[in-house]
Order: structure tokens, then C-alpha cells, then sequence
């Protein structure tokens, strides 16, 4: 029995000491330093920032890295990164060896706040490989109330500007922008691309609900016939007939009226169309698929264009800088398809875009035409939307558990 314990006792030590030992071990062991793909506990790192005149030639110069191996670099590098592009403002880290050589074994440009380039520098070989930071994902759910406009509620509540451009082109069929109301709100869930603490833009829109007037407008994102498009609560299409406006963020200068006092002229007379304060240049869209029946210059209209639609519709865009490339008389354009740029040309007081509207022939006021909506969910999806409806209306309305919330394509199909 004595024997039988002293073993037991030998044994029990010997574990201990196995346990001990692994637990050494474990702490011995140091998690690697990675930067870029690259073990950076071999090497002094630097990060800099790209000076103005600054050319890869000097900075590789500076580091020993001489003409031949610049020139095979300029070669492997033409398809990706040439190294003419370099930007100044741009940042890039160095790796050079702790020992006396210093010597460069990789350079690491940052093209954006993502996608990098790294440059290595082995013997008389030369490497170039591509990269990406690794991005985290994150759902976010945040509403907001609106006191100016869209884009001031995004900068009062700090949320991604992207967010602005997304919502405008979600419902840039349904809400009038330029007529936003002080009270008028947004819910909306998204997911936000992070590098570690940095938002660094915004993914998919997974629902939103747009108060506009006291009317709740919904998105719903579903998708019909291949192709993922937003809906409203009971199954419309958010898409009309019509864009709501032919640019982005600007303001109502002057509307439809049969006696305006006109700015030059100086005496009161018809302006069947409606002014768009706009920065020179601002890209201007076709509110709707059609043909190009004019493109001229006028002395009073300045550089114009004049485009069918169906339905007996024309629109008019006057006062352009320039036009698009490839816009000309016989051209199909679609709907939201860039056609032109805002400018002062013709009888203008400054940059602004005159929108114009025709029903066969007869000048309408373009912010009060009836809309028409696209194709709606059909009867075969019918059900399954009702499904996702209910689970994205769930969410905005309040809190869900994890599982009944539209997070993939796969839920929306």
C-alpha cells in the first residue's frame, strides 16, 4: 500500500510539473507583431506621409535602393499602383533591419484608408503584392430629427456623411428634398465598415423609415427579378416614374410661376421651370429613360437640352456649362444618367440649373406631376416579402433578438 502511495505521489509531482512547465511555456510565448502581412519585431518601423514634389525615386534613393531595382519595380507595379500616382498627403511605413545594415526590406503605401501596396526589397530581388486592412463590420441602428435639412441632421447626430447620399438615393423618388420640413425624421439600420475605432464608410442599408410631412415612408430592401431594390410598406416600388429633382443637395432659388420678376431683365414675366442653386459643375441627371431631341445653345437659355420620356413627357435643362460625354441629339439616356453640369451660360445671374417640364407641348410645374410607380412586388413574391417586411419594420419600430433580424442577402431573397 506504502508503494502504491509513493507512486501516486511521483506521478502526481511529474503532472504538476508538466502543468507548470506548459504554463512557462505559454508565457514565454509572445503573440507577433503583424503590420501588413509583415512580422515587425524583425525590423524599425517608421510611417510617413508623402510631401508635395515628393516622387518614389527620391524616397527609395533616401533608403539605398537604387535605379535598376526602381526601374524593375516601375515594371511590376504599372497594373496596380504605377508609381507615378504616388499622392502627397498619402502615408507609408518603412521596415528596415535592427542591425547596422539598416537596410530596406519593405515599403508599404497606403493608396487609401484600405487598400495598401507593399514593396519588398530581398538580395537583388524586387516583390510587389497587394493588400487590404482588415475591415469589421458593424450593424447600426440610428434615427434622427431634422432641423435644416438632411444633410445638417447627419452632422448634428455625427453620423456617416455617406449615409446622407444613401438615403438621398433610397428615396430620391418619394421625398422632396428641397421641401424637407423642420420635424421631419429617419430611422435607418446599415451596417458601418470600421478600422478598428475609424469609420471608414458605410455598407448595405438594411431598412428605413423616412417621416416626411407626417407621412412614415418605409424601405424595405427585397429583391425581384435578380436584382435588390428598396419597397414601400404595403409592396410599391420606391422608384417612380420620375426623380424627384435632376441634382443632389442644392436649393429651390426661384419656382413655377406665370409672373416672376426676372432677375435681368428687370420686369415681370412667365418661368415655367424651377431654379436649382447649384456650385458650377454640379453634375446634372435625366429625370427619367429617354431621348435626346435637343442639344443647342441659346442666347437666353445658354446651353440646354431637351429629352423625351414616355408618357408624352419632356424635360428641359437649361443654363448648362457643358454636357455630358457622349450626350447627343438622338442619344438614349436612363434614368439618373449624369447628362450634363450646372453652369451660368445664357441670360443667368449665376450657377444654378433651370429644370423644366412639358406635357405634350403644354409647360407643367415639374414639383407637381402626378408619379407613377414602377412594378410592384408581384403575387409570387407576395408572402415571402411580407415576411422580411415584418422583421425590418420590427426593428425600426423597437428592439428584436439577433435572429429576426435582415442581415444577408440570402434573408431577402
Amino acid at each position: 500500500m506504502k508503494r502504491i502511495t509513493y507512486i501516486l505521489g511521483i506521478l502526481f509531482i511529474a503532472a504538476a510539473m508538466t502543468n507548470c512547465s506548459s504554463k512557462e511555456s505559454k508565457v514565454v510565448e509572445k503573440e507577433k507583431n503583424i503590420i501588413f502581412g509583415i512580422d515587425a519585431d524583425n525590423y524599425n518601423v517608421e510611417r510617413k506621409t508623402v510631401e508635395s514634389g515628393e516622387s518614389w525615386s527620391k524616397i527609395l534613393n533616401s533608403h539605398g535602393i537604387g535605379s535598376q531595382k526602381i526601374m524593375r519595380l516601375d515594371q511590376l507595379t504599372k497594373e496596380i499602383c504605377p508609381l507615378r500616382n504616388i499622392r502627397a498627403g498619402n502615408h507609408y511605413t518603412t521596415f528596415t533591419r535592427k542591425d547596422s545594415t539598416a537596410y530596406l526590406d519593405h515599403l508599404v503605401y497606403e493608396k487609401n484608408i484600405i487598400d495598401y501596396v507593399v514593396f519588398s526589397f530581398a538580395g537583388d530581388s524586387v516583390a510587389v503584392r497587394e493588400g487590404q486592412r482588415e475591415v469589421d463590420i458593424r450593424r447600426q441602428k440610428r434615427s434622427a430629427i431634422i432641423n435644416t435639412s438632411l444633410w445638417g441632421a447627419i452632422m448634428d447626430e455625427k453620423l456617416p456623411y455617406a449615409l446622407a447620399s444613401e438615403l438621398e438615393d433610397i428615396y430620391q423618388w418619394t421625398v422632396d428634398f428641397f421641401g424637407i420640413q423642420e420635424g421631419d425624421s429617419f430611422t435607418v439600420i446599415y451596417d458601418e465598415k470600421f478600422i478598428d475605432t475609424l469609420s471608414v464608410g458605410i455598407g448595405r442599408v438594411w431598412g428605413a423609415k423616412f417621416t416626411h410631412r407626417g407621412k412614415e415612408i418605409y424601405a424595405i430592401p427585397f429583391e425581384q427579378k435578380g436584382k435588390i431594390q428598396y419597397w414601400e410598406n404595403d409592396g410599391g416600388s420606391l422608384r417612380k416614374q420620375l426623380l424627384k429633382a435632376p441634382l443632389k443637395f442644392t436649393r429651390i432659388s426661384s419656382g413655377y410661376s406665370h409672373a416672376r420678376f426676372h432677375p435681368v431683365l428687370k420686369k415681370y414675366r412667365p418661368h415655367h421651370g424651377v431654379d436649382y442653386a447649384a456650385p458650377s459643375g454640379t453634375p446634372v441627371r435625366s429625370v427619367a429613360d429617354g431621348v435626346v431631341v435637343q442639344k443647342s445653345y441659346d442666347k437666353a437659355a445658354g446651353y440646354m437640352l431637351k429629352i423625351k420620356h414616355p408618357g408624352n413627357l419632356t424635360s428641359g435643362y437649361l443654363h448648362l456649362r457643358g454636357f455630358a460625354k457622349g450626350i447627343a441629339k438622338g442619344s438614349r439616356v436612363s434614368q439618373g444618367q449624369v447628362i450634363g453640369y450646372v453652369g451660368s451660360t445664357g441670360r443667368s445671374t449665376g450657377p444654378h440649373l433651370d429644370f423644366r417640364l412639358w406635357k405634350g407641348g403644354t409647360a407643367i410645374n415639374p414639383l407637381k406631376v402626378p408619379q407613377k410607380p414602377s412594378e410592384p412586388i408581384s403575387a409570387a413574391n407576395r408572402e415571402r416579402f411580407e415576411q422580411v417586411r415584418s422583421r425590418v419594420v420590427m426593428e425600426l419600430n423597437g428592439e428584436v433578438a439577433d435572429s429576426l433580424k435582415v442581415k444577408s442577402e440570402e434573408d431577402i431573397r
